[in-house]
């Protein structure tokens, strides 16, 4: 059947008869694969009365025989005591408050959800009804969600906890490659690769099965360089583990990028026949010399240079990013500045090497490429362009003008819930979002105004014990679809047994409802075959075309690779080859109008927020070997709860000492937002200044209490990885206990954990973009958050002991010239006033060292009338090789001058200068010698009274 057109009637019935031969319960042996991460693994399955045998796949391409203990494990949960097999209804008590959960038939609890999206949209708006999908849901799914939403719902509101995984290095991959898939080769290539920089990943633990890809690489000889603030056991097995303060990754890239450039590394003939735009990057970069890196990483230049000479003088080498780099307000851009780095090498592209990012969730890549992104329709399509608008539009049978627009991303869905505008009606598929999103205790106070919640689940979850409506749906064994797993490679999961009795499949649930909604039958099928057919047409030409894959096709040849476009007549002719699948993209052009990728040029910011007096040390987050996501699955598998009974925090010895801490000792950490209870493990291999804590808990031990809202401009990736905390020994858990609660359903301790001090509340969720560098005095710049009880015309700027650069060790950091807002929040000695900053990094041409010259129109400043305004410090770096110079020019008439040292860096407080009264105008000017080229970087800072 061409995917050109739809499906006949007897069509589907062939399909649909197909489907359940391949269904049959009494199958021998069921090939499929792992429920858990990305890498998806092969496995069979061998049901047999009361149990199901799960082995691996020893022919499997991708984990070769190998399987983690989740892996192992994942069968025992099919008929799991705590499975969900009754639709459960929360009803209202007589004075309006909410009920238990009590069973319910599925008429009524389908009749309940109609209702309450219909009340919902007649009174607030189409888009008040809105869904939360998830990163492991299969691409049949995905697509018909998507469609559901658009169609049945009519509704712009829809997004997915992909959101919070590979965001920021998708939007990095799209804007530099033209196309965004994890790995854009095989995971077999990493073995051929004689050098690889994996940069925050630690698939040792959290994706062991692939760690053969590596070991085989360093038995040939191969060099390994993890980037982590962890000595984690992938770092241990490196051959150089970089060690950087958390937040500046980027920085580190561009120090290694500014190394290759001056020692003469980069591959200039695939820079000028590959890429644009290398020139800025070049300029940008010259800001990051080796000496200021170091200050603000902690990264020895010397392993700098040794990094940067292993990955250039590599025949093969492969740089990789994962989540430690990019779950911050600044992810994209880090995965940018690492993909710039692998471009000016000449990597992507080149035989076994490249650029890829370690996919996480197990439909990670599929999840992210089908439509159940905010502004995104299938086959990787936009919903803001007109042809694809088009497109899909005629495959659903609508006009484009009834496509909505695109919808906002996943927390600020979240963040909106219940208020005007937002959504009022959620149904939540595949995740966890009380346990696995930033900042618990708003998104609790948002899931509780709600008008109804709506959650599909075969367990009880943290977020689905909220739940108005809770749907049993069936697991992974129990149904058929397709994932892509991280190498973009299309795989069929293949349906074992039947669902018990009372459950249904998610694809059979989305087409009641929309029935019910008045949609027709034939347009949104239970079948999955069917709606894989409907998904091939939909992505036909587009970006993720899946349209000569089948399902026959993924079974014969073990997944195959998009994109893989259908033969142009249909199904292939006499003399009209297959397309075989694209396993290895780049080797000829990228997915850009003109074929070449694109450099950009980024700019290290930091973290959002930073250690201070109150909160003295960085808490980052992650996962552990025997835990997967928000837990919801595994911590209810006896064998991987008592290997790793209890969430734990770790800590450095010196920090422990320096608390009176010891092992086993339970921990209290406290951040703006709240509170949050762990077990001590004291271990060397973390930073003296961070924390580590995993994010499978629920309970007093959810991390996701802690961490910080702060989004992404581009991605809108929450920073998860970098917040700032203070800790203390308690010899009890606030109930009076002593033993954390690890049951497999927690209820997040939303109350208990709010902060005590008014001036500790929660910040508000704000871009990580544009934000000022950190004034040396500590005062919040423009665009920080105005805490509560500060607000006013002019706010309240706390004041704070100012800390010079590279300090110390444990200061790491500090010197963050771009664009982080500090998070020093004090109380006492208070003023009110407005900060005000001139800063930037510029480039120059010396005119000569008498002929200052005005840099650029954002270095000027007018007081405005009435108030006066005083300058509080300057900080400038200088990337040239000669002395240069900034000049304070006040009406006209030179008022300070600062010199800069070839290659170094000044902070000079300004203690003893006149106040500027109203309509004083205030410029940065430099001088250089004549001809000298080279960058500044300019920070000065005022305070408006």
């Amino acid at each position: 059947m061409s995917p050109d057109r739809a499906p006949a009637t007897a069509d589907v019935a062939a399909l649909v008869a197909a489907s359940g031969a391949d269904a049959a319960a009494s199958r021998a042996v069921t090939p499929s694969h792992c429920p858990y991460c990305a890498l998806q693994c092969g496995i069979e399955l061998r049901p047999r009365p009361g149990l199901v045998d799960l082995t691996p796949r020893d022919d499997f391409p991708t984990n070769r025989g190998g399987l983690c203990s989740k892996g192992w494990t994942a069968a025992g949960l099919l008929d799991h005591p705590d499975r969900l097999t009754t639709p459960l209804l929360r009803d209202r008590r007589a004075a309006g408050t909410p009920g238990d959960l009590r069973p319910a038939t599925w008429d009524e609890a389908l009749e309940r959800i109609v209702t309450g999206w219909r009340r919902c949209q007649h009174r607030y708006g189409l888009d008040s009804v809105g869904v939360f999908g998830g990163g492991g849901l299969t691409n049949e799914k995905v697509y018909a969600l998507g469609k559901f939403v658009r169609i049945a719902l009519r509704s712009r509101s829809i997004d997915y906890n992909g959101r919070f995984c590979m965001s920021s290095a998708a939007a990095a991959g799209n804007r530099a490659f033209g196309i965004d898939r994890g790995l854009p080769f095989p995971v077999s290539d990493i073995a051929e690769a004689d050098v690889i920089l994996l940069v925050g990943g630690n698939p040792a633990d959290t994706m062991p099965p692939i760690m053969q890809w590596f070991d085989a690489g360093r038995a040939k000889g191969a060099r390994h360089i993890v980037v982590d603030p962890r000595a984690t056991p992938t770092a241990r097995g490196a051959h150089l583990h970089l060690q950087p303060t958390p937040g500046t990754d980027l920085a580190l890239a561009a120090g290694l990028l500014h190394i290759a450039i001056r020692d003469g590394l980069v591959d200039t003939g695939y820079i000028a026949s590959r890429t644009t735009g290398f020139d800025a990057v070049r300029r940008a970069v010259t800001a990051y010399w080796p000496g200021r890196v170091e200050r603000i990483t902690g990264v020895p230049e010397g392993q700098l240079r040794e990094a940067v000479r292993l990955l250039a003088d590599a025949e093969r080498a492969i740089v990789l990013t994962a989540r430690g780099a990019e779950q911050h307000a600044s992810g994209t851009d880090t995965a940018q500045a690492f993909i710039n780095l692998a471009l000016a090498l000449g990597l992507p592209g080149r035989s076994f090497s490249g650029y890829g990012t370690i996919t996480g969730q197990g439909n990670g890549q599929g999840g992210r490429e089908h439509g159940q992104k905010a502004d995104q329709l299938p086959g990787y399509r936009k919903l803001a362009d007109p042809a694809d608008r088009a497109h899909i539009a005629a495959i659903w049978g609508v006009s484009p003008d009834e496509l909505p627009p695109p919808g906002v991303s996943a927390f600020e869905m979240l963040d909106a819930l219940g208020t005007e505008g937002g959504v009022r009606a959620m149904w939540v598929l595949g995740s966890n979002p009380i346990v696995s999103g930033p900042d618990a205790n708003r998104i609790a106070d948002r899931l509780a105004a709600l008008d109804l919640l709506v959650v599909s689940d075969f367990f009880l979850s943290e977020t689905a014990a909220l739940a108005d409506v809770v749907l049993p749906v069936a697991q992974w064994a129990e149904e058929e679809g397709t994932m892509t797993n991280l190498e973009g490679r299309v795989l069929r999961r293949r349906r074992a047994l039947a669902p018990p009795p009372g459950v249904r499949t998610d694809l059979d649930v989305i087409a009641e409802l929309a029935t019910r909604l008045g949609c027709s039958a034939e347009a949104f099928p239970a079948e999955p075959r069917v709606v894989f057919e409907e998904l091939r047409r939909a992505s036909a030409g587009g970006l993720a075309d899946y349209s000569g894959i089948s399902y026959e096709r993924i079974e014969a040849e073990k997944g195959v690779f998009w994109p893989c476009p259908a033969p142009v007549t249909g199904e292939s002719a006499a003399g009209e080859a297959v397309h075989p699948g694209t396993p290895r993209l780049f080797a000829e052009r990228f997915a850009t109008p003109d074929g070449r990728a694109r450099f950009v040029a980024v700019r290290h910011r930091g973290a959002a927020e930073t250690p201070d007096r109150d909160f003295p040390y960085y808490l980052t987050t992650g996962r552990t070997m025997r835990q997967y996501q928000s837990g919801t699955q595994t911590r209810r598998v006896r064998a991987l709860v008592a290997d790793d009974p209890d969430p734990v925090v770790e800590l450095h010895p010196v920090l422990a000492a320096r608390h009176a801490i010891t092992a086993g000792d339970l921990v209290e950490l406290k951040s703006r937002r709240g509170l949050a209870i762990f077990r001590a493990r004291v271990t060397d291999t973390i930073r003296q200044d961070t924390l580590f804590a995993p994010f499978h808990w629920g309970g007093y031990s959810t991390v996701n209490l802690l961490t910080n809202p702060a989004l992404d401009p581009i991605s809108r990736m929450p920073e998860f990885k970098a917040c700032a905390v203070t800790l203390r020994p308690i010899g009890r858990l606030p109930d009076g206990g002593a033993a954390l609660p690890t049951e497999a359903t927690v209820p997040v301790a939303t109350g208990w954990s709010r902060p005590r001090d008014p001036s500790l509340s929660a910040i508000p969720a704000q871009d990580g973009a544009g934000a000022p560098p950190p004034a040396l005095t500590g005062l919040p710049g423009p665009g920080s958050p105005v805490l509560p009880g500060l607000a006013g015309p002019t706010g309240t700027v706390p004041a704070t002991t100012s800390t010079a650069p590279g300090a110390s060790s444990a200061r790491a950091g500090s010197d963050r010239a771009e664009g982080t807002t500090p998070a020093s929040h004090r109380k006492d000695r208070r003023m009110h006033s407005t900060p005000r900053f001139l800063q930037g990094v510029f480039s120059f041409e010396g005119q000569g060292l008498k002929k200052p010259t005005f840099l650029d129109p954002s270095l000027a400043y007018t007081v405005p009338p009435g108030t006066t305004t005083q300058p509080v410090y300057f900080r400038g770096g200088n990337a040239s090789d000669e002395l240069v110079y900034v000049l304070l020019v006040r009406d006209g008439a030179p008022m300070r001058y600062f010199p800069i040292g070839a290659r170094a860096d000044v902070h000079v407080p300004l203690r003893v200068v006149e106040d500027l009264l109203g309509d004083t105008r205030i410029e940065l000017h430099l001088a250089a010698p004549e001809g000298v080229e080279g960058t500044v970087i300019i920070d000065f800072g005022l305070i408006e009274f």
